[in-house]
C-alpha cells in the first residue's frame, strides 16, 4: 500500500474492538523505533515512552478507575467500568509522555508537536501491520506522576492502547481539502 493509501486507512480503533491476540515485543519495539523518526526541532526528540503489558495494564487500570472515583464528585459507573477495562482489552499500552528541553531552547508547543508526530509514525506503522491503535487523553493524565516515576521536566500526554481486531474498519469521508486551503500568488 503506498503512503497517500496508508494515510488514509489510518483509523482510531478502541480497545472494545480488539481481540486476545498478543503483539510481539519486537513488534512493538518496530513501531517504537519508527516514532523515533519523527521530525525533532533542535533534536531535542522530546518523546518518551512507557510500554505496560501484563499486570502492569491492569494495574492502569486500577489507577484510573479509583483516580477517577476519587476526583470526581458524582463518578459515573459506565465510565469506571471502561477505565478498568481499556488497558486489558489491550495488547499493549503505551504512555506517551514528552521530556521538555531543561534548557527551553524552544517553545513548548514545538516538543508537543514533535511528540505527536512520533505518535503519527507509531499510528501508521500500526495500520500497515494491522493492528488497531487509538491515542486517549483522559483528564486523568494530569495525575500519572502518581503512578509512573516521572522525570524533572517529564509529562504523559495520554496512552496509545494498541491490540489486533477482527472487524473490517471503514475509511471515513473528509469534508473536500478545497475547503480548508486558501492560495495566494
Amino acid at each position: 500500500m503506498d503512503i497517500f493509501e496508508l494515510i488514509q486507512k489510518r483509523r482510531s480503533i478502541f480497545p472494545v474492538q480488539y481481540n486476545d491476540t498478543p503483539i510481539e515485543k519486537e513488534t512493538i519495539a518496530k513501531i517504537l523505533e519508527a516514532a523515533n523518526w519523527a521530525p525533532t526541532h533542535r533534536k531535542t526528540e522530546p518523546w518518551r515512552f512507557k510500554v505496560l503489558q501484563g499486570e502492569k495494564k491492569k494495574a492502569l487500570g486500577v489507577f484510573l478507575s479509583e483516580k477517577y472515583q476519587e476526583v470526581d464528585s458524582k463518578p459515573k459507573q459506565i465510565k469506571i467500568k471502561k477505565l478498568q477495562e481499556n488497558p486489558n482489552r489491550s495488547a499493549a499500552v503505551i504512555a506517551i509522555c514528552m521530556q521538555r528541553d531543561p534548557a527551553e531552547s524552544l517553545p513548548e508547543w514545538e516538543e508537543l508537536a514533535a511528540t505527536a508526530m512520533a505518535v503519527q509514525n507509531m499510528w501508521l506503522c500500526c495500520t500497515e501491520l494491522g493492528i488497531g491503535s487509538y491515542w486517549s487523553s483522559p483528564g486523568l493524565i494530569q495525575y500519572m506522576d502518581e503512578f509512573f516515576d516521572l522525570n524533572e521536566g517529564e509529562k504523559c500526554l495520554g496512552f496509545f492502547y494498541m491490540g489486533h481486531y477482527d472487524d473490517k474498519v471503514d475509511v471515513s469521508p473528509r469534508n473536500p481539502i478545497e475547503e480548508k486551503v486558501e492560495w495566494f500568488d
